[in-house]
């Protein structure tokens, strides 16, 4: 199994994974995948092998395809899109090689899979893993899926919930996700983050927790800046700090998580914590959060969903969707 590169994509994809290990519980599952995304398999019991996926040139990439031609697989089932799963795959030499029919690499493929055209399936992104399945002849048909849940999720809140403590966080502690990968397009005003967060954990007598990237650790300290400022609130930046291992841990173990549409967002409401979602110019049909426990918050604007990673004009989408909206949206979902 070839692994999607992203966190969030990752995450829609675990239906599929599990549906694969329902149809064939015998069958050893190794997963190939970028060491970003690895430790969000380790817990899952579909997940029998990962195999760290590392080479970056192209020769490197031929050699690993190779390696791969010993263990002596009898299908590779490609997640992701691109033509080099493929490649790998075809060098590897694995009999059975199920894709879908982009980037060029039909050529490459044993079973290239036509893409679903719009309307030939439904919206949400879990569904065009789980349709790959059925159409190469895996799956009888689409499995009934109202959510994405990530099995391992008990043991992950046990473990978070001790470093907390040991933190002196205590056991109840609002996440916050302000980042977002794609572009800023995505991200809301990060003082409106502050002011949510302010009210969600004064109401409930709780901490707040900060996650993200190393490379959005000043944006998550302006916030945790913009809390202590305004009430007496144990806050504390994890961005940087946490491997994605550690953050699986610590996310499980929030009460409620704060998000934009983002990899944090996806591995939140996977693992069964309240999350609210702020949406302004991706499409929450096709990207959001799943399952009862998953609220998304936007403004209703002409121009959103744009799907543009940076605003043209004055990202209304988020300048008009008002911090005390999510918060109380949050308090909501917590009764």
């Amino acid at each position: 199994m070839r692994a999607t590169n992203w966190v969030g994509d990752a995450v829609m994809s675990i239906p599929a994974l599990r549906a694969l290990h329902e149809r064939y519980p015998s069958a050893e599952i190794a997963i190939l995948a970028k060491p970003w995304v690895a430790d969000l398999y380790r817990r899952e019991p579909f997940c029998h092998r990962i195999i760290p996926y590392t080479p970056k040139t192209l020769g490197e990439k031929w050699s690993a395809g190779r390696a791969l031609a010993q263990e002596g697989f009898d299908c590779a089932v490609l997640l992701q899109n691109a033509f080099e799963a493929a490649a790998v795959a075809f060098a590897a030499r694995i009999p059975e090689r199920i894709g879908y029919a982009r980037d060029g690499r039909s050529f490459l493929l044993t079973k290239a899979i036509p893409v679903p055209r719009p309307g030939e399936i439904p919206r949400h992104e879990r569904f065009y893993y789980l349709e790959l399945l059925h159409r190469a002849g895996i799956l009888d048909s689409l499995p009934a899926c109202d959510r994405i849940r990530l099995q391992g999720a008990d043991a992950a809140r046990l473990a978070g919930l001790a470093r907390f403590q040991k933190l002196g966080m205590g056991d109840s502690v609002i996440g916050v996700s302000p980042g977002a990968a794609y572009g800023s397009a995505k991200r809301w005003n990060p003082e409106y983050f502050a002011q949510a967060a302010s009210k969600v954990a004064h109401t409930l007598g709780a901490s707040v927790a900060l996650f993200g990237s190393a490379n959005e650790r000043e944006l998550c300290a302006t916030i945790c800046s913009g809390i202590a400022s305004g009430i007496s609130v144990n806050v504390r930046n994890f961005a940087g700090e946490t491997t994605l291992a550690e953050f699986i841990d610590l996310a499980a173990a929030c009460r409620l998580f704060l998000t934009n549409d983002s990899g944090g967002m996806h591995i939140a409401s996977a693992l069964g914590v309240p999350t609210v979602a702020v949406f302004g110019s991706t499409d929450d049909t096709t990207t959001g959060p799943t399952g009862p426990l998953s609220r998304v918050v936007r403004e209703n604007v002409k121009c959103a969903p744009c799907l543009k990673r940076e605003c043209p004009i004055d990202h209304r989408c988020m300048v008009r969707l008002l911090p005390e909206r999510v918060a109380e949206t949050a308090l909501e979902l917590f009764k």
